[in-house]
């Protein structure tokens, strides 16, 4: 069992846009080490597990660009997770597997935050997570988005939403914009200064609102 403060569980699928996955990734485990650095001999502040339907075979997923990512557990044998991060990419097999729908339901209901990055707005939306309000994805595909799902507000001028008012559900654009969304999320769990010590140890912008797109 994780004596972390937070777990975090992003979901793995065939065809996942690498950094959909890898940008989140990146983001809690450096805030965790940045973390520990600051604060040695302490619990660990997030442990960070990729997750992918059970396999029958080798339990290998391949990216959309044919990066091989090996998952740390399935949807069988992995704790319920505090942060749920669902990443986009070819979101077509993942929206016809029932079992992957829904583990994220599950897996949604019992998380602290759940977040989807670009196409991963989809894979919320088909598992019945987002119903209505609004959210965002890539721009390329925010036609899509409406036309299947019509309940929902797709916002075209943000790099991330937040859905409602209670903070737990967010949506971001498209595949970079993940990283912004995961620094928010280091800010709410465990403060603007650790989500800023992040953005610098990675050697990346961060604005903590959602910005406003440049144009496409």
């Amino acid at each position: 069992m994780s004596t972390a403060a937070f777990r975090v569980a992003i979901l793995a699928f065939d065809d996942v846009e690498a950094l959909d996955l890898a940008g989140p990734y990146e983001v809690f485990t450096t805030a965790a080490r940045m973390h520990a650095r600051q604060q040695p001999g302490t619990p660990p502040l997030f442990d960070v597990r990729c997750v992918a339907r059970p396999a029958t075979g080798e339990a290998v997923v391949r990216a959309r660009a044919g990066l091989r990512i090996v998952p740390d557990g399935d949807f069988n044998d992995t704790a319920p997770a505090d942060v749920l991060i669902v990443p986009g990419g070819v979101v077509d097999g993942a929206m016809r597997c029932p079992d992957t729908l829904a583990w994220i339901a599950r897996a949604a209901s019992a998380a602290r935050v759940t977040a989807s990055v670009c196409t991963g707005a989809f894979l919320l939306a088909a598992s019945g997570v987002v119903r209505d309000g609004a959210v965002t994805t890539h721009w390329e595909d925010v036609d899509d988005l409406r036309t299947q799902f019509p309940q929902l507000d797709v916002r075209t001028d943000v790099r991330w939403v937040q859905h409602g008012g209670a903070g737990r559900l967010f949506t971001s654009a498209g595949i970079s914009a993940g990283i912004d969304l995961s620094l928010h999320l280091v800010e709410r769990l465990a403060g603007r200064a650790l989500a800023e010590r992040t953005a610098r140890q990675m050697d990346t912008p961060w604005h903590p609102e959602p910005q406003e797109r440049p144009n496409t």
